[in-house]
């Protein structure tokens, strides 16, 4: 599919997730054969720009193209200043976000809360597009199906969008109400899809090849966005297009490409963020690479004490050594999430990811 002048190489693209998808992150699933990936969500407010957390969200050194800017806010004419500084920064993509369910975020009305004010909604839209234009820059948009199960105007909305000169809209199919909790719906997504001329994207619990397919399949979306689960598995997006383009399954990664992977990924990681920041804000990424790794729960207990680049590294690596004496590849990719008891599983997950949203939220 295009977005815009800009083919993609497959139809599996990842989430923008606060607190997740730095330029670290994003190069690393880009080579794991993700066709497009959106950064955090960047403040419209102009006195954060210069920021430390704002110039760190907005670095794509080095990236591999499109580079694709999520913009947030609440003010049309702000959002319009916001897309055109980040046109100028090298931005060749700029993304709405009215998808984010985090309290920090709706409370002022942005993120999903938007979906509440159709008006503003489409003003936002209209002054972004506007903006980005003159410099042949494409604009999407990611939304949530509503902001509770009795506000749904996805549809509605998403045709509105179209009009202004929205190029694509990815769809998470849950409301804002329900966050990330319960199972997504594919109905309202299929219904979008069928309602517009422009790509849409689903995205929600997709985390197997299989249920990428059967995604596709019902809603007829034209890609798929994965999220959280590609948190500490970034190679699922080579799994999902393989099976796409093959109907077969790619062998699980060996232990020691894993760990190879991990190791350079930390040292991207520290170069953006420096030691003090870099060994904290790592802790999360190596705790979801060994969660359901064996022993992973011990090691990133004590992985978590480490303070140093250097401990964390050598951790890492020793961990990694000694899973390969016990077995050769990491364990397989998970089954379809298609069930209310498979979906209760993953309940921390999902609190973790809203808390990690609201902590990271940049309004």
């Amino acid at each position: 599919m295009n977005i815009g002048p800009y083919a993609l190489a497959n139809r599996v693209l990842v989430a923008p997730m606060a607190g997740v998808t730095d330029r670290p992150f994003r190069q690393l699933c880009k080579k794991l054969g993700a066709a497009y990936a959106v950064s955090e969500m960047v403040t419209s407010r102009r006195d954060l720009w210069d920021t430390l957390k704002t110039s760190r969200r907005a670095n794509h050194e080095g990236e591999v193209e499109p580079i694709a800017v999520q913009i947030a806010g609440t003010d049309a004419a702000m959002m319009a200043d916001a897309a055109a500084y980040n046109v100028a920064r090298g931005a060749q993509i700029i993304d709405i976000n009215m998808g984010c369910p985090a309290k920090k975020v709706c409370n002022k009305w942005a993120g999903s809360a938007l979906m509440q004010d159709e008006p503003l909604a489409l003003a936002i839209v209209q002054a972004v597009v506007a903006a980005c234009a003159p410099h042949g820059v494409p604009v999407t948009l990611k939304m949530r199906t509503g902001w509770s199960e009795t506000h749904k105007n996805a549809v509605r909305l998403a045709r509105a969008f179209e009009g202004a000169g929205v190029q694509m809209i990815a769809v998470h199919g849950r409301t804002r109400e329900q966050g990330y909790k319960g199972l997504a719906e594919y109905d309202t997504i299929a219904a979008v899809k069928a309602a517009l001329q422009i790509p849409v994207v689903a995205n929600g619990d997709i985390d197997s090849p299989e249920k990428a397919r059967d995604v596709l399949t019902y809603t007829g979306a034209d890609a798929v966005m994965v999220g959280r689960a590609a948190q500490g598995r970034p190679w699922i997006f080579g799994e999902i297009s393989h099976f796409l383009e093959t109907g077969t399954h790619l062998a699980p990664p060996l232990v020691a490409q894993v760990k190879r992977l991990l190791l350079e990924h930390l040292l991207d990681h520290y170069t953006l963020y420096g030691e003090f920041s870099g060994v904290r804000t790592a802790r999360k990424h190596i705790g979801w690479y060994v969660k359901s790794l064996p022993g992973g729960a011990d090691f990133r207990a004590g992985m978590n004490l480490l303070e140093s680049c250097e401990q964390q590294l050598a951790a890492v690596a020793d961990y990694f050594d000694g899973l390969q004496a016990r077995m050769e590849r990491v364990p397989g990719s998970l089954a379809a999430r298609s069930s209310p008891d498979q979906a209760r599983q993953n309940t921390e997950d999902q609190q973790e990811q809203q808390e990690q949203q609201q902590e990271e939220a940049p309004l």
